[in-house]
């Protein structure tokens, strides 16, 4: 496999962390505990969780990058989303849905279903509302969440969908909580993330997920893993489970 063009991928996730920086606040929630402190490296944000230090949030002014023309051939968008367990009728949570770029690539999959786009960010909101009525997907209804909560309405969700936005979280157990609580009973988690495993692709470290590093923090929260996509070109398709 020819390596993807790393002079682009760097500058884009060197931008992302200089615009996001100064971004992430500090919170006192009922599990603080589970999280420890460290001083923080150019891309994270000092905050630890199960070994692994948490990375910037993407900034919405980094919309270019989640739109850029070389993606579908970098990352496999159409085999990934052929690969989503959805129906006509599935209700799909795209958790971190920045522009939109796989929202609106879903929703013609469910046409007699839902797609939440879930996003923290008011310039996020505003550009998904109005493109989904330009494009005239009434199945798509943006949600304004917040650092700890997902906002979906609780046990409605039949996928929830995380692209490369899992290593994000600022406070992953309580996210994970809140899609927990969001999904049907066999619901699925899924998510995607650069492989970690693999040094050759680059991509910035924090920017990038294990296996083991994903199975140890979900399983942790109620989900099991039932399948490892292993078709996408670098990254992970790591489908998780509910467990009851």
């Amino acid at each position: 496999m020819k390596p993807i063009n790393r002079f682009s991928l760097f500058l884009s996730l060197g931008l992302w962390a200089i615009s996001c920086s100064g971004q992430s606040s500090v919170k006192n929630g009922n599990n603080e505990g589970v999280y420890s402190y460290k001083n923080a490296s150019f891309d994270g944000i000092g905050k630890v969780y199960m070994g692994r230090e948490i990375s910037f949030v993407m900034g919405f002014e980094g919309m270019s990058w989640l739109e850029r023309s070389s993606r579908e051939k970098e990352e496999n968008v159409s085999k990934a989303i052929d690969n989503l367990p959805v129906q006509a009728n599935s209700v799909v949570a795209d958790i971190g849905a920045g522009s939109g770029y796989f929202t609106f690539r879903i929703a013609p999959r469910v046409p007699e279903g839902k797609v939440y786009a879930v996003e923290i960010q008011d310039a996020a909101i505003q550009y998904l509302t109005t493109k989904s009525k330009e494009l005239g997907f009434p199945q798509v209804e943006p949600i304004m969440g917040t650092e700890t909560s997902p906002n979906l309405p609780e046990n409605t969700v039949d996928v929830a969908l995380l692209v490369d936005v899992y290593h994000e979280l600022e406070y992953p157990v309580e996210m994970l909580a809140g899609i927990r609580n969001a999904l049907k009973p066999k619901g699925k988690l899924i998510l995607i993330e650069y492989r970690g495993e693999d040094d050759w692709i680059p991509i910035k470290p924090l920017h990038k997920m294990t296996v083991n590093q994903a199975k140890k923090e979900l399983e942790a929260n109620g989900f099991k893993l039932v399948q490892n996509g292993k078709f996408l070109s670098i990254q992970h398709f790591l489908v998780f489970e509910r467990v009851d």
